[in-house]
Formats: structure tokens, sequence, C-alpha cells
């Protein structure tokens, strides 16, 4: 059984497969409703402990990850497992580092790297990835691992 998010709810993504995945700033209250099963956080520092399986990804806020590799898998996962499950990305405010994850799942769901951007802006948040080279990453980042080719 699917375990997912009401599509309805703010700040769920609906990716053209349709998986949902809810982005969210970490600096606002928790939603009221169910929780993830599953989250993917970025931010500088490690972030607080959740009640729920969580990932760190290093990323400073206006920035690219620290360790790109480490970002890939983690939003690889995130996109799986979405699939099944409710699955949520963070930053602090919910835009830049939460817009370009959810456009780099976007990519991963099919969406050309060129286009992901607007996917996102026209789909989560108008203002979400907000610097050229955020853009930049979205536009480069892989939809395939080196294994899957």
């Amino acid at each position: 059984m699917i375990d997912s998010w009401d599509p309805a709810a703010a700040g769920v993504l609906r990716l053209p497969s349709g998986r949902l995945v809810r982005g969210r700033g970490l600096r606002h209250p928790l939603p009221e409703g169910p929780v993830p099963a599953f989250g993917v956080y970025l931010l500088g520092k490690r972030p607080p402990a959740v009640g729920w399986e969580a990932r760190w990804v290093r990323w400073p806020d206006f920035w690219l990850p620290s360790d790109r590799p480490d970002a890939s898998a983690a939003l690889r996962e995130a996109w799986e497992r979405a699939a099944t499950e409710r699955v949520e990305v963070a930053c602090g405010g919910g835009v830049g580092r939460t817009g370009t994850a959810l456009a780099c799942l976007a990519v991963l769901d099919g969406v050309p790297g060129g286009e992901a951007v607007a996917y996102v802006r026209a789909h989560y948040r108008p203002g979400a990835v907000e610097t050229p080279w955020q853009r930049r990453f979205v536009t480069r980042f892989p939809r395939e691992t080196p294994a899957d080719t």
C-alpha cells in the first residue's frame, strides 16, 4: 500500500510519475497531519533529531552540497522511496536548497534538466532555486548513476 501525502497539502510537489514529495522550511513549524517516513535535510550543520528516518546532506545556505556524490545518493534514495512512502525534502527556508533538490528529483523523474527549475517553480514555489549555480547544478544533475549506464 502506498503511504503518500495529500496532493493538496502545502508544499507537496507532484512529479510527472505521480510521486508526491513535500518540500518545506525547517524554520517553520512542522505542518499538521501525517509525518514523513523519510526526510532529506539540506543544512550547513547537522539538523535536530526527528522521529522518522532521515538523512542529512551538508549544504550551506545559498550554495551547493559540500559532497555532491552524497547529495546525489540521498536524492536518489528520496526519489525511490517517494514511490511508496511519505518523503520530505527541507532546508532552512524551503526555497533555494529545497527547490534545487526538488528540481533534481524532477530530473530523476524524467523532466529534462533544462526544464526542471521551471517545473518546480510552477508546481512548488515560484522563487524556488535561488542562485545561478543552483540552477546550473540542476541542469547538470545526472538522471542515471554511472552504474545505470
